[in-house]
């Protein structure tokens, strides 16, 4: 593949194409030291970008694709093929969620290798993986039926608890902590870590300016915006005010002229234009549900202002968190209120002659 197929769509170019026809497993040289391996996934998004960075007489991985079996196998035959033997010296999680997390402790426990992810992020994950085998807790039961969720919603969930943990493979007991703005030598380039916060607590995008390239994780995608929720443990967070500020954050710091190598989808260029894209697109959704309330609304009502598509079955859950991010975004401005009836339903609305929305 070589980088002639150039396309510009919406305002990114894509280097390799939009839609590149890769083969799953199979390294794309993306920059000097730099490859792109993209591991299948069984699910609706199916697929995941790992990065292989050459550090002197090994590798730097970063993420590392779900606990399974067909994801193991591809890691085996690079192990042996492209990989050539050379050990893993060092295992890079840009955060907690089990397709970037899946395999960080089987790599790391494979070749003795070093974990780095940022403290929240693997605190998180491991308490998320303690939960397995647990029923789900009231304090979970009460959120959803807040929400206005049916009982059967409450009952797949209560199925479901505790499946976090069986997606990734026992994290080590002990981590090498990644901190906002640091950098790493990597091979012959130092990396900076760039934090963003909202998908997830503590998210770590690598930014090196030498080879002009940003491993985005899934903080900057150049298509899709990712789940930004709200989640039992912390009902009254506002994780949509942490990320939209991060993505200015990121417009103010980095340069635009990078190649951005994201977790999903293919590497673009654009990197302004995108996050641009991303905080106006959330900025209409607040619009478009503070003037859906204009009567008392539960969570799950608010699904039409948000979302183009019928939400069923086990998209109920992010589509809820993602909903209260935005109701406790709009509350945090003083744009609505909640009030909680006797059944423990929460009912929002809008409150009527407030301000414009100003960011």
């Amino acid at each position: 593949m070589n980088q002639q197929d150039s396309e510009i769509y919406r305002g990114l170019t894509y280097p390799f194409g939009r839609k590149p026809d890769i083969t799953a497993g199979e390294p794309v040289k993306v920059a000097e030291g730099v490859y792109w391996v993209r591991f299948a996934m069984p699910m609706s998004l199916d697929h995941i970008n790992l990065w292989l960075l050459e550090d002197g007489d090994g590798w730097t991985v970063v993420d590392t694709c779900l606990n399974i079996s067909s994801a193991r196998e591809t890691w085996e035959k690079l192990f042996t093929g492209f990989m050539q033997n050379k050990p893993i010296k060092r295992v890079i999680c840009t955060h907690l969620h089990p397709d970037h997390v899946g395999l960080a402790g089987w790599l790391c426990e494979r070749f003795d290798a070093e974990l780095w992810m940022s403290r929240e992020e693997f605190l998180m994950c491991r308490t998320m993986a303690a939960d397995t085998g647990k029923p789900a807790p009231q304090v979970a039961l009460r959120f959803y039926t807040a929400a206005g969720w049916k009982d059967e919603w409450l009952e797949r969930y209560k199925k479901k608890f505790g499946n976090f943990g069986r997606a990734i493979y026992a994290l080590p007991e002990s981590f090498r902590r990644m901190v906002d703005r640091e950098t790493i030598t990597i091979g012959e380039h130092y990396w900076q870590v760039i934090v963003g916060r909202g998908h997830s607590p503590e998210h770590a995008a690598l930014y090196c300016p030498g080879l002009k390239l940003l491993i985005s994780g899934d903080q900057v995608l150049p298509r899709i915006s990712p789940n930004v929720s709200v989640f039992p443990t912390e009902p009254m967070g506002d994780p949509l005010k942490e990320w939209l500020r991060t993505q200015a954050v990121i417009r103010e710091i980095l340069p635009d002229d990078l190649l951005v190598l994201p977790a999903h989808e293919a590497p673009f260029k654009g990197l302004y234009v995108r996050l641009s894209q991303i905080i106006e697109g959330h900025k209409r959704d607040l619009i478009k549900l503070f003037n859906f309330m204009v009567q008392p609304t539960r969570a799950v009502d608010c699904f039409p202002a948000l979302f183009k598509r019928e939400i069923k079955g086990d998209n109920i859950n992010l589509a809820t968190g993602e909903t209260i991010a935005h109701l406790n975004c709009l509350l945090g401005r003083h744009r609505i209120t909640r009030s909680t009836d006797e059944h423990g339903v929460d009912w929002y609305q809008q409150i009527a002659d407030t301000a414009e929305f100003d960011e």
